[in-house]
């Protein structure tokens, strides 16, 4: 194995592959099913604001963990160093596993498709020059405008690399590089002021957000919805229309929706769509699908962290429940193949199932015509913080930028606008499904059992009919 190899940071003084799978397959003697995994990252990021770098950070990590699953029964150890004797003392909490009386659980099927380079976007670019792009961004935002008040800008990066182990003797690696650039600009005039943010990323390298046009694009976009929301009045409360525009907005899809139709809900019964595979759950001309299988987005995987390919796997089609997003464990239990959807936030958690890139497909219908079809409501093109309540689906969005819309045409924009409501019911109300899908721009964090993971979302134009809206103004 050369120094070039990504498995050298992997198997380096105490710890070679010949042992780690030697190690795993007695470690998992008693178990049906459960691996090694293997991993090393490294992180950094850099904070700029106030006309100047305020933070640099730069750390690395490694570690394992080892897991045995016994029907239902799950036994899990993790440290943060990479050697035979720390793996030796996490098989003696595997020893306490009850041993199956089922079969042992077939390994996934390998696959050679790589989604993204294994380049490390990290020792790419020198220090100076990411220094210098958040310095050129901030110079470049508060040339724009003499308004601009304050700029804010945060680049970050970081480079994986994530092996599976089984005791079957199969063995998956993945090399998983991840970088993010945020711009935030504050405008002030006469005495208010008001934010604007964007943010773009994905598996790639610094490259693409070093491309001029890239990164003015963001520092135009945060501007002017910095601007809008200076002229913007207070949101109107009450049950109105709501038209959601493409890409970002599908957040609430992934909130709302996407953790409902994941399958450890589904298997113990606690989803709004728990045992309603078949049923008509939306309305017609409604898909969601879930893709982790997306060259170069952000929430894209080319195995998950159980060493299962991603692929489409779609949940709800044309109105109907199709499926769930399963991890291994619960498609086991539940009778069902895994679907790429074992996912975890380092080698200190256990996977569960989780989502990758979860999206509503295109419809038909033009997004002129679905505005002019509005007589009174709200349209909502970018959304801030939420709450969400994974078993039932109720939900609390804030805007970012949203706008009145009278009699098919957009108005001012407001301000304190939320969106309160339960995901399965807003499926059910959907009256209109846009022609012009978009994914977002590659900023998603999910968050789940206190594991976060980077995700993507996207969704065309959404007409909902009946969505509470809450606001400071009477409606």
């Amino acid at each position: 194995m050369t120094a070039l190899d990504p498995r050298s940071f992997l198997y380096r003084d105490s710890l070679d592959p010949d042992a780690a799978r030697a190690l795993t397959a007695d470690a998992l003697a008693k178990a049906d099913d459960g691996e090694l995994y293997l991993q090393y990252r490294k992180a950094e990021a850099f904070g700029f604001d106030d006309g100047r770098l305020k933070t640099a950070s730069y750390d690395t990590n490694a570690g394992f963990g080892l897991r045995a699953v016994s029907g239902e029964m799950t036994a899990f150890a993790h440290a943060n160093e990479l050697s035979e004797a720390a793996i030796k003392r996490a098989a003696e909490t595997m020893a306490l596993i009850d041993p199956s009386a089922g079969a042992k659980a077939q390994p996934p099927r390998s696959t050679n498709l790589h989604l993204y380079t294994d380049a490390d976007p990290l020792d790419l670019v020198p220090f100076a020059d990411k220094v210098n792009l958040c310095q050129t961004i901030d110079a470049a935002a508060r040339a724009r405008d003499p308004r601009v008040a304050q700029v804010s800008v945060g680049l970050s990066g970081t480079w994986s690399v994530v092996e599976i182990v089984r005791a079957d003797g199969f063995v998956a690696t993945d090399v998983r590089p991840l970088v993010r650039l945020n711009v935030s600009i504050v405008v002030e005039q006469n005495g208010r002021r008001e934010t604007g943010t964007f943010g773009m990323g994905g598996r790639y390298l610094y490259d693409r957000l070093f491309e001029p046009a890239e990164w003015n694009r963001a520092v135009d976009e945060a501007l002017r919805q910095a601007l809008v929301n200076l002229d913007s009045v207070a949101a109107p409360a009450g049950e109105m229309t709501v038209l959601l525009g493409p890409g970002w907005p599908g957040i609430v899809l992934h909130e709302a929706i996407g953790h409902g139709l994941e399958g450890d809900f589904n298997r113990k019964g606690t989803s709004a769509f728990s045992g309603r595979i078949g049923e008509q759950v939306a309305a017609r001309g409604v898909t969601v699908v879930d893709d982790g299988s997306i060259a170069d987005r952000r929430g894209s995987l080319s195995i998950d962290d159980e060493g299962t390919p991603t692929s489409e796997t779609i949940l709800i089609e044309d109105g109907f429940l199709k499926g769930y997003m399963q991890d291994r464990l619960n498609a086991r239990l539940m009778g069902v193949e895994p679907t790429g959807n074992g996912r975890r936030e380092s080698f200190a958690h256990a996977p569960m199932p989780r989502m990758t890139n979860t999206f509503m497909k295109a419809g038909k219908d033009d997004p002129a015509e679905l505005l002019a079809r509005v007589k009174r409501g709200i349209f909502a093109q970018s959304f801030g913080g939420g709450q969400v309540d994974i078993v039932s689906g109720k939900f609390v969005f804030s805007c970012t930028e949203a706008y009145l819309v009278e009699n098919g045409r957009i108005g001012a924009p407001i301000k304190g606008a939320t969106l309160i409501g339960d995901g399965p019911s807003v499926l059910t109300k959907v009256e209109g499904v846009g022609n012009d899908f978009a994914l977002d721009e590659g900023i998603g964090m999910c968050g789940k059992g206190g594991q976060s993971v980077p995700a993507g979302v996207g969704q065309p134009t959404l007409l909902i009919g009946g969505l509470t809206v809450g606001g400071t103004a009477t409606a």
